[in-house]
């Protein structure tokens, strides 16, 4: 059966492999064996349900909470040629019955459905007469009190999934930590279900984190470099979206807005104007982004911090669904922290408490000096690997922006103790830089013996520092007077037990060159820009005419391989990724055509061989022995993965089987596809002896989740290699 799906993941889908983990949940489900994925967005969770759907005999039910995303997610299944509908409170009464008719008939393979729909007697009564293989839960972490979305109508599922004994149960989410996981499984009563988790980490999102101090100037200084970009900004309130929304029409953007407060066929055309690429950035609160499936978001915003980990990653991962390279940017305030913190107050007992993990969790995050990975990853349960990731702000700094500022840090906290500790810092900064200013010398603060030891320093220096500090946790400030107070941290500073590290100047929000050239892939960084806007034109004018997602037609990653291979025929344009049978056919011919002509025009150097190569390798040799044969003369993994025009672990996967069918590979080239140091691959290979090199789990497990998976195939076949 995962030959079968192989075929329909190229045939139907136009992809040449399965990402991570996507194949052994697949073949979990077609055994119908109950599965729980936890899968980042972009991450491709849907194609685990969608291909077992066209190979199972009978119907497969998907339950998702999002309603305005499920006409989305039908309308591109159409496209791929998969039978597909849906039914809730959106439909007309006529619509409803005509999809009822089309479910009796046998005329779908997947039925998507809201709970509230999917709980009425008359859904039971229909779903009764037919025959269910699969039983899909989208964010299944909904279920779970625990989760940061909790939804009560949720927990009914568990005795509605009863009434398909023979269906195979499938849980999904993006965002879960180990307890929500657990929670899921027990609730659903998934005794004995599989557990598939993929890493969290979106390595193409760069992730960034500012000090906000004027909002409006630092998101008008990111979006310099991104006019032709879509993206999503979130704010705290309707009246900051409202706001934000007037002053970036004001400055020439392309933007709508989206809340509760519009009406909902405001909401409703809003949506479609940024699903559709009539407008370019929407400007919203958190109820924006569950129903969007648009894959090309290239950056997120949020001006306002978010309430927990959870919402800011599931929001994040609203950016760069399609695998393209794409920017997350949050401004954080003290004043947001406090605000958050009186909302959480207002909570009493259990949500009181998780609410105050969940904030905490968040702070840490922001207020982290090192790989921000990090401290993300392991929310969710994950070790991440790597010192740096080169993808974040932290990562990404200059060497001298992290300073010592022990010093400095102990005459404001000892002007702050002078002081009373009743005076906000602009106050304290003028006393330090002996200022006369009238409410300095009202106070006696010009006598104080703090007064003008800070003139090495200009003002906005000291308040950053302030801010700094604050970060930090060695000040608070009062929420209702702005006054500055110490913190129990706060002495271990003034007596010279800690130092204090940090980066002074946290307001820069613009793309750095770095930041910009980012990624080891020569498609995304070396496509010829004329043409790709030459074929998104084209894109745009058959998504309208068919009143569709331009995306639904082809994804930017798409229109990238086109303008970077330039394929002339049919088979050249079937290696383009995501170009399946039932694509060729209906757009085929249009955008060869535009290529062709392109060509022609500029006298352009094909590179449609390495893409035919990448489709049908040889008429007598298997792919796997291509890749193996071209890795023994010399090429490295990274070269092999553009020559093929597929992923790294792609590679590693046809070299395990061409080592397997008894070929000879060079262990040493193999090593330099890995990131660890000489100590840590011993320590792998200590235990790929003692539990054995076959499995890669029981590796994972005995090294205590130390080393990734991506890291362990490469060692796994070095070490096979190396004892052949």
């Amino acid at each position: 059966m995962i030959q079968q799906a192989k075929e329909i993941l190229k045939e139907t889908f136009g992809y040449d492999s399965f990402r991570p983990l996507q194949e052994d949940a697949i073949t979990n489900v077609l055994h119908k064996k109950d599965s729980l994925v936890i899968m980042p967005t972009g991450g491709g969770k849907s194609l685990i349900y969608q291909i077992p759907a066209l190979i199972f005999n009978g119907l497969t039910i998907v339950v998702s909470p999002l309603i305005s995303l499920m006409k989305d997610q039908v309308e591109q299944l159409e496209e791929f040629g998969v039978p597909a509908l849906f039914l809730n409170s959106s439909l007309t009464q006529e619509q409803y019955r005509q999809n009822v008719n089309k479910l009796r008939s046998g005329r779908a393979k997947l039925l998507y459905l809201a709970p509230e729909t999917l709980m009425m007697d008359s859904t039971q009564n229909l779903l009764s007469t037919l025959t269910v293989d699969c039983f899909t839960i989208d964010e299944a972490h909904c279920i779970s009190e625990w989760g940061h979305d909790f939804r009560p109508e949720y927990r009914m599922l568990a005795s509605v999934r009863k009434n398909f004994p023979d269906a195979v149960c499938l849980a999904l989410t993006a965002t879960a930590t180990p307890r929500v996981r657990d929670d899921i499984q027990q609730i659903l009563e998934m005794k004995d279900s599989a557990r598939f988790v993929a890493s969290f980490d979106r390595n193409n999102l760069l992730l960034k984190v500012a000090d906000k101090q004027n909002p409006l100037e630092q998101i008008l200084d990111f979006l310099y470099t991104r006019k032709s970009q879509s993206g999503i900004i979130y704010c705290f309130s309707r009246r900051q979206v409202d706001e934000l929304y007037a002053d970036l029409k004001n400055n020439g953007h392309s933007a709508l807005p989206y809340h509760a407060g519009l009406t909902e066929q405001e909401r409703s055309h809003n949506q479609d104007a940024f699903i559709r690429d009539n407008v370019r950035i929407i400007v919203a609160t958190v109820a924006f982004g569950m129903g969007i499936n648009k894959p090309d978001v290239r950056f997120v915003i949020h001006h306002d911090m978010p309430q927990n980990i959870e919402s800011y990653y599931q929001q994040i991962g609203r950016a760069g669904r399609d695998g393209l390279k794409s920017d997350c940017l949050l401004l954080y305030s003290y004043s947001d922290k406090q605000k958050i913190q009186y909302f959480i107050n207002q909570k009493e007992g259990n949500e009181k408490e998780v609410a105050e993990k969940h904030l905490k969790a968040l702070i840490n995050y922001l207020e982290y000096d090192e790989c921000r990975r990090k401290p993300l990853m392991e929310y969710f349960g994950e070790t991440y690997g790597k010192k740096e990731c080169g993808l974040c702000d932290n990562c990404l700094r200059d060497a001298g922006d992290m300073q010592d500022f022990t010093v400095q840090a102990q005459k404001f906290l000892s002007c702050v103790a002078r002081a009373d500790q009743m005076f906000g810092a602009h106050h304290i900064v003028d006393v330090l830089r002996g200022s006369s200013a009238k409410k300095v010398i009202e106070n006696g603060h010009d006598k104080l013996s703090t007064y003008g030891i800070g003139k090495e320093w200009a003002k906005d220096q000291w308040i950053q520092l302030s801010r700094l500090l604050i970060r930090k946790g060695y000040l608070k400030k009062d929420q209702k007077y702005g006054s500055l107070k110490f913190t129990d941290e706060a002495a271990a500073i003034l007596k010279g037990d800690e130092k204090v590290f940090g980066v002074l100047d946290r307001t820069q929000t613009a793309a750095t060159d770095v930041a910009r050239t980012r990624t080891s892939s020569n498609v995304e960084n070396k496509y010829n820009e004329i043409l790709f806007e030459q074929l998104r034109v084209k894109r745009k004018e058959l998504a309208d005419k068919q009143s569709l997602p331009p995306y639904t037609i082809f994804p930017d990653t798409t229109l990238m391989e086109m303008a970077y291979y330039f394929p002339e025929d049919e088979t050249s344009l079937l290696g383009i990724y995501g170009v399946g049978g039932v694509k060729m056919k209906k757009y085929g011919k249009t955008f060869l055509d535009i290529v062709k002509r392109f060509i022609d025009e500029n006298e352009i150097k094909t590179r449609s061989k390495v893409v035919r190569q990448k489709v049908k390798s040889s008429a007598s040799k298997q792919k796997f022995e291509l890749i193996g044969e071209e890795f023994e003369k010399g090429k490295s993994i990274d070269h092999l993965a553009e020559q093929f025009g597929v992923k790294a672990v792609t590679i590693l996967s046809n070299l395990k089987k061409y080592h397997d069918e008894g070929n000879s590979l060079n262990a040493a080239n193999i090593l330099k596809a890995s990131e660890l140091s000489d100590r840590k691959i011993d320590e792998v290979y200590a235990s790929m002896k003692k539990v054995g090199p076959e499995l890669l789990k029981p590796i994972y497990e005995d090294l205590n989740k130390t080393v990734d998976y991506n890291e362990l195939r490469v060692l796994q076949l070095a070490y096979l290699a190396g004892n052949k």
